[in-house]
């Protein structure tokens, strides 16, 4: 099984413990998720993420629904948690969040802001065909759930 990795970053006009707290209401989950998802809670979420929290939704992934759970193995308020898969349609998903205070540029000491970084590392199934899958398809579907993520998280956000 073949590992990726997607690292992103980029910077909201807030302060970090703001940023973090929208981070850490689940339901927020819906908001920033693409429409095409269908992002549908099987179980109730929990009013807010701590380290042992589950989350169980259901998604659609390369336009099939998927069962999925994930659990928060670390908790760090407010500069970083990690979320793990427990089960779901990956064979390793690990995305750690982080959130740095800071301003924009460093030139710019006045306008202060969160960066907001992500790690996430993540394995597929079934060996070389899911190797044959990324190529194809789901490492530029999860490029573009991201993307979708951090335009949504300006317009709620800036």
């Amino acid at each position: 099984m073949a590992d990726y990795v997607l690292e992103r970053c980029f910077w909201l006009p807030r302060p970090r413990a703001e940023v973090f707290q929208f981070f850490a209401e689940p339901r927020n989950l819906a908001l920033v998720h693409p429409p095409g998802a269908h992002l549908r809670w099987l179980s109730a979420p929990p009013a807010a993420l701590a380290a042992g929290a589950v989350l169980d939704f259901r998604v659609r992934l390369l336009g099939w629904p998927m069962r999925w759970r994930v659990m928060v193995r670390e908790f760090d308020p407010p500069y970083r948690f990690v979320d793990v898969q427990l089960w779901g349609p990956f064979a390793r998903w690990e995305h750690r969040h982080r959130f740095v205070a800071g301003p924009r540029d460093e030139g710019e000491p006045g306008i202060a802001g969160t960066w907001v970084k992500d790690r996430l590392s993540y394995g597929l199934p079934f060996g070389r065909l899911g190797n044959v899958v990324h190529a194809l398809a789901a490492g530029r579907q999860i490029t573009r759930l991201f993307d979708h993520r951090d335009r949504r998280l300006r317009e709620l956000l800036c």
